[in-house]
């Protein structure tokens, strides 16, 4: 399905994952060479699955440089400055149309969790798009008309995150669906669980070598199973 046209814009919004400036939660058990690692392998996981998700335009809004784990068939905008709230209503104000933005932190994302929001009919009777995480925070948020001041304020990184944007945006009027709850990757529990949950995952396989003392280098060939 790869490169597959749609009627929505997606975007990932990412950090580099240089050492040191990504994951940091993850440190101590790992050390910040192979908290990089993880979130490089959970890059990619999300970057394969955006691209074979049915998309209009695929966007990498990203904070710092590309690298090897960043295949083609996306453009690269640099994020704004600012906390996230900023950063995500700039993403927002460089798109028109349908646009759905998804985070880096969830490397169990498949095009399946993506379908209710990528499907022709998709925004049929619907203005925005809200994937709820279990950390109280979101994982995905779609407007059918983006409006950038749907975001600055919103306290970010609280267990009242989600609960605080999705009322943002029914307050503003918009008639919202939900898509799956999932968990992101913050702590050692939830890289754990999440590999558990997608075991043929780039990031499971990092996972797994990082357990059995082994190079947490990145696979260039990608998921070692179909999912």
């Amino acid at each position: 399905m790869t490169g597959t046209p749609g009627t929505a814009t997606l975007l990932v919004i990412a950090k580099e994952p240089v050492p040191g400036r990504v994951k940091t939660r993850l440190t101590p058990p790992y050390t910040p060479r192979q908290a990089a690692a993880l979130a490089e392998a959970a890059l990619a996981d999300t970057l394969d699955a955006v691209l074979r998700t049915p998309a209009r335009r695929r966007v990498l809004v990203l904070d710092g440089a590309p690298g090897r784990w960043l295949p083609p068939g996306f453009d690269v905008v640099p994020q704004a400055p600012g906390g996230l709230d900023e950063r995500l209503a700039a993403a927002f104000a460089g798109c028109v149309g349908p646009t759905l933005l998804v985070g880096m932190d969830t490397p169990q994302l498949t095009p399946a969790l993506l379908e209710p929001a990528s499907r022709p009919d998709a925004w049929l009777d619907c203005d925005a798009w809200f994937g709820p995480a279990a950390d109280g925070g979101f994982w995905a948020v779609g407007l059918a008309d983006p409006d950038p001041a749907l975001f600055p304020g919103v306290p970010m990184s609280t267990d009242r995150t989600g609960a605080i944007q999705r009322r943002r945006l029914t307050d503003a009027g918009l008639r919202v669906r939900d898509l799956p709850g999932l968990r992101d990757v913050d702590t050692a529990a939830d890289a754990a669980e999440v590999a558990a949950l997608a075991p043929g995952s780039r990031f499971a396989a990092v996972l797994r070598t990082l357990r059995t003392g082994a190079s947490p280098g990145l696979a260039a060939s990608g998921r070692t199973t179909a999912r």
